[in-house]
């Protein structure tokens, strides 16, 4: 019968209290490379050291210290091969500050804090650049206004104040995405569904992108679309998305298009671009990916994140003129009420 522990990704190592292991799942015995490693001394089986070449035992002496002592924080060391891992342990004790009586290790591949941190450092280059444009627009023209205002005429300070007013609208927005990833990323994100017409929503942002691009935005959208139960706001910021980037990236007409079938409403966009390659259609929706364009590389990482907690599903294929088609699925319940 196959050993529960042996089933975890991450490695465990128990030692009793003389200071000999007990316990190794696969996991460890394949970091640490032990074969055999129960009865040994644990100094003997954890064979981790940090960049000064001192081991893991020496370092922490989990069997000394204090009495209150029950555990030891995340580290990062290195196996024999050099791979970085993190450790956690824990110290167990008799009641009220006894002897050591055990000591548990987790060992997990350092590989994600990697990642992590190499998200965090994209996210701060993306964030300050894309916080950078518009706010030296408004600064700029704040201070334009500040100096000259007696020598500017109504006009000119409508203009300035609605240039600044357009760059403030852009940074909330980058805010708000930024906020919406915390959220996705560590699952406090949180939907207000309510009964929604979806051709209702297409039709604002449709009027809405319009109003700044010169490129043609039209809605098609089927007779008699049921309702759907959905955040109505994450659905206007997944909409708008979706448009605008069928805008900055596609060519000719984009179109928004709606039908149903019996469990979901579709709801598409289509440009007349030169689309998105087959092998790259897995990336789209990853974190900071703009396919050699503009913009925080955020929205379509939003989009299939905001759709997906909706209980929907997102694909993107090719358009009939050739272009780029993302579709996005929105569940209807079973006795929603035709709109």
């Amino acid at each position: 019968m196959t050993d529960p522990l042996d089933t975890l990704p991450d490695g465990v190592v128990l030692a009793g209290a003389d200071g000999t292991v007990t316990v190794a799942n696969a996991a460890a015995r394949s970091m640490l490379g032990v074969a055999d490693p129960v009865g040994a001394p644990l100094a003997d089986v954890l064979l981790l050291q940090d960049t000064d070449g001192q081991g893991w035992t020496v370092l922490n002496r989990p069997y000394a210290g204090l009495r209150t002592r029950t555990g030891i924080p995340e580290q990062s060391w290195l196996l024999p091969d050099g791979t970085e891992v993190l450790t956690h342990a824990r110290i167990l004790r008799e009641p009220r500050g006894g002897p050591v009586t055990g000591v548990a290790i987790t060992i997990r591949s350092g590989r994600g804090r990697e990642r992590l941190d190499r998200e965090r450092s994209d996210l701060v280059a993306t964030l300050a650049h894309e916080l950078r444009s518009p706010l030296t627009g408004v600064k700029g023209f704040v201070q334009a206004l500040l100096n000259r205002w007696d020598r500017l005429n109504d006009e000119q300070k409508k203009l300035m104040l609605t240039t600044a007013h357009v760059d403030a609208d852009r940074l909330s927005r980058l805010i708000g995405e930024l906020l919406d990833v915390a959220r996705l990323d560590t699952g406090r994100l949180q939907l207000h569904p309510r009964p929604s017409d979806l051709r209702v929503l297409a039709e604002r942002v449709v009027a809405s992108v319009s109003h700044s691009t010169s490129r043609p935005v039209v809605l098609e959208a089927a007779e008699d679309l049921p309702a759907v139960t959905v955040d109505p706001d994450k659905v206007t910021q997944v909409v708008t998305n979706l448009v605008e980037n069928g805008v900055r990236h596609g060519e000719g007409t984009v179109t928004v298009r709606l039908t149903a079938s019996a469990d979901h409403v579709s709801l598409s966009v289509e440009d007349e671009g030169d689309g998105i390659p087959p092998e790259l259609r897995r990336r789209v929706f990853t974190k900071f990916w703009k396919g050699g364009g503009t913009g925080s590389g955020l929205g379509l990482y939003l989009v299939g994140g905001l759709v997906k907690a909706h209980g929907g599903t997102v694909t993107i294929g090719e358009s009939a003129a050739g272009g780029a088609r993302v579709e996005t699925t929105w569940p209807v319940e079973a006795d929603s009420p035709a709109s």
